[in-house]
């Protein structure tokens, strides 16, 4: 209560303005935005100046927000989505993509897709800078990732069924692994040990399940791995936010 007490008035402004049923969509607050440069600059070993960079990038890319807004009105699901683009902790996402410059990217649990297409659209960076990568989702739901398309589709491709069985027959080494499929501890940590064997020797694996499990962690002791915890902050949101976690060699 020592939270919501403050925020009772963006609550009530929310449950009037959204059609948001999962998945929140806010920004970060400018502070909050430093702590996850400075936390991806001790990971990548890159300028926390440079990784601002790469999230003010994403932040700013209205060609993107503008793809996001259009192809979410053409959506059947359009009636639980909010016409906003913000991106909340997957900026961090986007960044490590940026900085990384992976070859394969794989994220489990795409839903409408808005983390598939800010990773595709790093992508397309990176390749206008000579580095090129593919992104690959997976989700048993069939009608998830629809806002993958256009050009951010020549980048990325969404995997449909079920995420441990399609990781299993996965063949390309990984660089860039994002966990948010089903969101049960033992389901999260199967997907690690799945593709245990799967990651390249520079691999950053990111858990969005971390703010309330200790899978990747465990995961990261096991495997001789170091590991991370950033938090997030929601700006001008009612959601206390959830975080990134981030197993990475040293």
């Amino acid at each position: 209560m020592s939270y919501y007490n403050k925020k009772y008035i963006q609550i009530l402004k929310w449950g009037i303005r959204s059609k948001e049923t999962a998945n929140y969509t806010y920004d970060l607050t400018e502070g909050n935005l430093l702590y996850l440069a400075q936390t991806i600059a001790i990971v990548t070993r890159v300028d926390s100046k440079k990784i601002l960079d790469y999230i003010n990038e994403a932040r700013n890319n209205e060609e993107l927000k503008q793809h996001i807004i259009n192809a979410t009105m053409k959506s059947p699901q359009k009636e639980y989505a909010d016409l906003r683009v913000d991106f909340g902790r997957r900026l961090g996402w986007y960044a490590f993509a940026r900085t990384m410059k992976p070859k394969i990217i794989v994220e489990t649990g795409v839903d409408k897709g808005i983390g598939s297409v800010l990773l595709c659209s790093a992508l397309l960076k990176n390749r206008e800078e000579g580095f090129e990568g593919f992104f690959f989702g997976t989700d048993i739901v069939p009608e998830a990732g629809y806002l993958l398309s256009g050009k951010y589709a020549e980048v990325g491709k969404i995997l449909y069924g079920d995420s441990i069985k399609t990781l299993s027959q996965f063949t390309e080494k990984i660089d860039l692994f994002i966990n948010d499929s089903d969101h049960s501890k033992d389901y999260e940590y199967r997907e690690y040990i799945t593709i245990q064997d799967k990651i390249s020797e520079r691999a950053v694996l990111l858990g969005d399940n971390s703010h309330i499990s200790d899978k990747l962690a465990i995961f990261s002791n096991e495997t001789n791995r170091n590991f991370l915890f950033f938090r997030e902050e929601p700006s001008e949101h009612w959601y206390p936010g959830a975080g990134i976690g981030i197993s990475f060699k040293g």
